[in-house]
């Protein structure tokens, strides 16, 4: 961490919240009842930021605007009726706010339904609201999503997979007021962005095998595709004099089949085209490397058009995701972050001259599962951290002044939006007079990171959650899923793992001591933890973390190594799984929330369906490994109770995969328990949902671990 410049200050900040219940009063109703923050935005002029508070399952959008920035509530929602709030976005001119309420954003946002959770006799809708600043009420514009606002004050946005238009004023009778589609594309069409002077729309078009980069001037005007090739084009940038864009191109769908049990290089490019001929030309091309594949970190290539003509962009050159620069003329990159950590949320700032990001960097133990905020200039390495210390920040976004808004969290604190000065001087956080007075801070424990080493050699990681004075306490591996995540020492920035580790520390009040692992195939750690060989379905490597967190739990001073059981959600439903199958001598009880059950299932799936043609490739020898990296593989040897959670409208894990697992266990005569959740999607988007799910997941681990006669 060297090449990092640490700003001599001291944030200050010390823990002051309302008089924090005492341990007596832990329930885990009170320690779920944190409000938290999500889709922090800013306006282009920094007068104004918005966010969606999400408190007891209910979802509200908050503004603050400058130089002052007193939060204020927006909208007045009050049921926990499992409708998300999202794509928040400000006009150029900072006058109105438009936003999203409903649907599934979790990479799902053109399933051909919305969700239900809350089973109403009304199908939901997703439908765009937007406001009028200062002091406008919301209103509703009509059924949408991803909304884009122009400097003319035009809106676009996508419905059916189309781009429509609509008025900015609440929604009318009107023939004139009606909706209409913009354009027709023969593709599905997706990230909307406007040219500055608001006259011109570039999108992508998605046409299954490869995607244009398109460009829509007026109903006179034919479509301008840039460049059109047989790739993947995505991620349009537009130049600041409106003249250029830039996008990343990635290989068409074909060739050969890939390998499906071994990891090839996925390269891709950036590319710049003229507005106006569509004429285009590479500036840059990566290695054909497994270091120089496509980035699969958040905002992946995160492609910015930045000041000085250059383009800023993320990538894995070095072995950790790192920020470049090139000039938009082309030549060789320049690493703006050097260092063993990784760059994860990226905004630039309101010049364009600088980047601000948040990494798991820092001169304080225990940083590397931790995120703090850093700026570095666009053309030079000079990193200089924003907000060290013992505490968590992420998602920053530039506000007026030299201000930063990001979202602060600690280990006992729950997340707050905040204010810091670039010079890093000082810091604000807006709302935390929204914890209750009964939140349980001073009966949380903080977390200890850990490492151990797996069979192979494999260094793995971990938070350890233990209370003083633990004896012969029960042990709990959880296992988060993605799979690229990373638990951290505090509160975490999805609302999912921050759920989780509400868990976590409310098992740990309970008399269990719980090691969160931080497997391979996770973020955080570099390129060749996050890629490693003999994955999930292709021969489960990452299991053996697993273990080797459970052996170092059991020898853990305070943990009876008798009694260890597990638990996790998705990806870490499958881990959870095959621990059970596996290793019946180590677990003793888990929980597993929608996870995979069988890999085979998936391989055509997730792999090019190869089956359709001719050439196989390795697709059998595949086939017959991923049944073997799966849990229905062993299931003679699962012998330990199980406690199965799946909503019935998951779009990310089928809920077939539940039902399967179920029917093979009542076979074997082995004992389960089933949490199903109608209409609930992956992330449960109900507070019911998630009280009940925790409290069974907490209160049947206790139940099957507890030893009367140790």
């Amino acid at each position: 961490m060297s090449c990092l410049r640490l700003a001599a200050f001291s944030l200050g900040l010390a823990f002051s919240l309302p008089s924090q219940a005492k341990s007596a009063d832990f329930t885990l109703a009170r320690l779920l009842d944190y409000p938290y923050p999500s889709e922090l935005v800013a306006a282009q002029d920094g007068e104004h930021i918005a966010w969606v508070v999400k408190q007891r399952g209910v979802r509200n959008v908050w503004i603050a605007d400058g130089p002052d920035f007193e939060p204020r509530r927006l909208t007045h929602f009050d049921a926990d009726d499992g409708q998300e709030i999202t794509q928040l976005v400000f006009s150029p001119k900072g006058d109105m706010l438009a936003f999203v309420r409903g649907g599934d954003h979790d990479a799902n946002w053109l399933a051909e339904h919305a969700p239900d959770p809350a089973a109403g006799t009304e199908e939901p809708r997703v439908v765009l609201w937007a406001t009028r600043l200062p002091d406008g009420k919301p209103f509703e514009i009509g059924e949408g999503d991803a909304p884009a606002i122009s400097a003319q004050g035009r809106l676009a946005y996508l419905s059916k997979g189309q781009a429509w238009t609509a008025p900015l004023a609440p929604k009318s009778d009107k023939a004139e007021d009606k909706p209409k589609r913009l354009f027709f594309d023969r593709g599905k069409t997706s990230e909307l962005h406007w040219s500055p002077d608001g006259r011109r729309l570039a999108f992508v078009s998605e046409r299954e095998d490869h995607a244009f980069v398109g460009l829509y001037s007026d109903d006179a005007t034919p479509l301008l595709y840039l460049a059109p090739s047989t790739g993947f084009d995505r991620m349009p940038r537009w130049s600041p004099d409106g003249e250029r864009l830039a996008f990343v191109r990635r290989p068409g769908r074909g060739g050969e089949p890939e390998p499906i049990l071994r990891r090839t290089a996925q390269p891709w490019s950036i590319w710049i085209a003229d507005a106006t001929s569509g004429e285009g030309r590479v500036v840059w091309q990566s290695p054909e490397t497994l270091e120089g594949s496509y980035p699969e970190t958040a905002g992946e290539a995160n492609l910015l058009w930045m000041a000085g003509d250059r383009l800023a962009f993320l990538a894995d050159l070095d072995g950790w995701p790192h920020l470049y620069s090139i000039a938009a003329h082309g030549g060789t990159p320049l690493l703006l972050t050097p260092g063993t950590f990784m760059v994860e949320h990226v905004a630039p700032s309101r010049d364009r001259r600088h980047l601000v990001y948040d990494a798991n960097a820092g001169g304080s133990a225990g940083d590397r599962d931790r995120r703090h905020l850093f700026m570095v200039p666009v053309d030079r390495a000079a990193p200089v951290a924003l907000t060290p210390g013992g505490d968590l920040q992420w998602s920053p976004v530039a506000t007026g002044g030299k201000r930063i808004a990001f979202i602060d969290a600690g280990a006992k604190r729950p997340p707050s939006v905040a204010l810091v000065d670039d010079g890093a001087r000082g810091l604000r956080r807006l709302q935390d007079d929204l914890v209750p007075n009964d939140f349980p801070a001073d009966a949380l424990v903080v977390p200890k990171a850990v490492s151990f080493r797996a069979d192979d050699g494999v260094t793995a990681y971990g938070q350890l959650f233990q209370r003083a004075g633990a004896s012969k306490q029960p042990g709990v591996i959880f296992v988060h899923g993605g799979p690229p995540r990373q638990m951290l020492l505090g509160w975490h920035y999805m609302d999912y793992y921050a759920n989780a580790y509400a868990v976590n520390q409310y098992l740990a009040s309970r008399g269990v001591t719980v090691l969160s692992v931080n497997y391979r195939l996770g973020i955080g750690y570099g390129h060749a933890f996050h890629h490693p060989p003999q994955w999930g379905p292709t021969g489960a490597a990452e299991y053996q973390d697993v273990v080797a967190g459970a052996r170092f739990l059991q020898s853990t001073p305070g943990v009876d190594a008798r009694r260890i059981g597990i638990w996790g959600g998705s990806y870490g439903g499958y881990l959870t799984a095959l621990a059970l199958a596996r290793d019946p001598q180590i677990f003793k009880a888990g929980v597993d929330l929608h996870g995979v059950h069988d890999w085979s299932r998936f391989i055509d799936e997730d792999f090019g369906k190869a089956e359709s043609r001719y050439e196989k490739g390795d697709r059998e020898e595949a086939m017959k490994i991923a049944f073997r990296s799966s849990p229905v593989a062993d299931l003679s040897r699962w012998k330990a109770p199980v406690l199965l959670v799946h909503g019935d409208d998951d779009r990310n894990v089928p809920f077939r995969e539940t039902v399967d697992l179920a029917r093979r266990l009542q076979r074997r005569g082995v004992a389960f328990e089933e949490l199903v959740l109608p209409g609930e999607i992956h992330g449960f988007l109900r507070h019911a949902s998630w009280l009940k799910v925790d409290q069974a997941t907490a209160d049947f681990l206790v139940k099957h671990l507890r030893d009367t006669n140790p």
